[in-house]
């Protein structure tokens, strides 16, 4: 065990679990309408604490024990032959099931932003439990546990480089967001502006520390590599966050804070599975692309496919981890049948398993709320709270 590194990585883990609670459950909370604020907290907060307890008992086991080139297996269920003295690397083996574990939280978390406002909130728990095992698990076994799409794998002897999440975060999360958002259906009333936008750039300012954690962590050490990924992480989100500005200035006359902090988290999301693969110079390439090229996947998804991806998880989150982790091709990081593979692969697992489980999870518990739920609002309908007195 190396003291330096164990000290890294547990703030690091600290900081991943600060993105979901409070970073993201704000920069959602804030989009939404009034009346469904506190719905998005409580599925924030409850998928926090499901994700985390079946991590325990077998995701963890599933993602990285011993298995074969498919799956983890169970040998390590329950955290089986896990002690004190245990070692991951230079690291003690439950403070890296604990880093990982904050992962495994905020990826379906994510997915969140594609069903608020409409969905049963039994859905949101069984299909996060199911979905968590049997797409992120899997996925994060293929690439980060030794299994068939890392190196020496199916791909290649260099197998897919996603430093801390391009693809088995966010392209499973977008994809399955765009999933659920099609099979869901728009809601009643998709055009209402974010209720809160101040609430939405405290949650991204959140988000942009947290990844500090999320990126830099992914070293597993505090070396070289950890410094430099959390400063390329910065420099893509900062060329982001102005990219977007500007595009949206010349496309429709203003620039707008929740724009501005939307491709903050656009940068964030491409530099991810680069990260510690690319230099500063690189960043702000692919930071500044991806300002441009997520904001017009809003225009594309919201109004050419007239998808009701509510709060733009797949624009953002998928096509950004898509675009970074193609990047890595691009600047010679990582070989392009090993990238498009891995994308194609882990894309082909995510769609098909995440419609699958939406048809067989809405048999056993409603997937959309009714209509008068839908228009008084989940807070108080669902959850028997408000976040404010409404006047309307």
């Amino acid at each position: 065990m190396n003291a330096a590194d164990t000290a890294f990585i547990l703030i690091a883990t600290a900081l991943v679990l600060f993105m979901t609670l409070p970073g993201l459950a704000l920069f959602y909370g804030g989009l939404v309408r009034a009346r469904n604020v506190l719905s998005v907290f409580m599925h924030c907060f409850a998928i926090a604490c499901l994700m985390s307890v079946l991590w325990f008992v077998v995701g963890y086991s599933i993602a990285f024990g011993g298995g074969n080139a498919w799956w983890g297996g169970l040998s390590k269920a329950f955290l089986a032959g896990v002690t004190t003295e245990s070692l991951t690397g230079s690291l003690p083996e439950v403070l890296f099931f604990a880093y990982q574990m904050t992962f495994a939280i905020i990826t379906p978390a994510l997915i969140i932003g594609a069903y608020v406002e409409r969905i049963g909130f039994g859905f949101v728990l069984l299909f996060s439990a199911l979905w968590m095992l049997v797409v992120y698990a899997p996925v994060a076994h293929w690439i980060w546990g030794g299994g068939m799409l890392a190196d020496g794998g199916i791909l290649g002897e260099t197998g897919v480089r996603d430093f801390a999440g391009g693809i088995v975060v966010h392209e499973t999360a977008g994809l399955a967001a765009l999933v659920i958002a099609m099979i869901l259906g728009p809601r009643k009333h998709r055009t209402t502006p974010p209720h809160q936008p101040g609430m939405v750039m405290i949650g991204a300012a959140m988000l942009w520390v947290g990844w500090f954690g999320f990126n830099g962590g992914s070293a597993l050490a505090a070396n070289g590599q950890a410094a430099m990924a959390l400063t390329v992480t910065h420099l893509s989100a900062a060329a982001a966050s102005l990219t977007w500005a500007l595009w949206e200035r010349i496309k429709f006359g203003r620039a707008s804070l929740v724009g501005l902090v939307t491709g903050t988290i656009a940068g964030l999301a491409s530099i991810t599975p680069a990260s510690g693969f690319v230099g500063p110079l690189e960043a702000l390439v692919i930071g500044a692309v991806a300002g441009v090229l997520c904001q017009e996947a809003v225009g594309l998804i919201r109004t050419k496919l007239r998808i009701d991806d509510t709060l733009d998880v797949f624009a953002v989150h998928g096509v950004g981890g898509i675009f970074g982790t193609v990047m890595i091709a691009v600047f010679g990081a990582g070989t392009w049948a090993a990238q498009l593979g891995g994308l194609a692969i882990v894309g082909v697992w995510t769609v098909g398993l995440t419609f699958v489980l939406v048809k067989l999870v809405s048999l056993v518990t409603p997937l959309r709320v009714d209509i008068e739920t839908e228009t008084n609002g989940l807070d108080l309908s669902v959850h028997g709270e408000r976040a404010y007195e409404l006047t309307s």
